[in-house]
């Protein structure tokens, strides 16, 4: 009866570990991306947008969205269509995707780390 209380817990905390895990982005390989969103998830636990770059469809992950809007991007200022930039770091295993770092929309860029 004493493990299932440790097993849930365990249980629980199983997709945190998992979806914090950064490690399989190239921290040492910045790309810096200008292109129209041509996708934008506005939703937790991060927000996605994509861009077409490079023949490629690129999707970014960004930041929580309470941090984004508390630091000046809240939902609906990304657009479908809408021209941004994008700074972060690839997956290391080649997939089209980022860990955004910054993004800069209207001329104004937010950091998202």
């Amino acid at each position: 009866m004493r493990r299932l209380p440790v097993l849930l817990a365990a249980l629980i905390a199983l997709p945190a570990l998992a979806h914090h895990g950064w490690s399989s982005y190239d921290a040492n390989k910045a790309l810096k991306i200008t292109a129209p969103l041509t996708q934008v998830q506005y939703r937790n636990p991060h927000a996605e947008v994509a861009v077409d770059y490079q023949d490629k469809r690129w999707n970014a992950v960004l930041a929580p969205i309470s941090r984004m809007a508390s630091r000046g991007l809240p939902d609906g200022a990304l657009v479908v269509g809408k021209t941004v930039t994008i700074e972060g770091y690839p997956r290391l295993d080649g997939t089209a995707e980022l860990r955004a770092e910054r993004i800069t929309v209207d001329g104004k860029t937010i950091e998202l780390r």
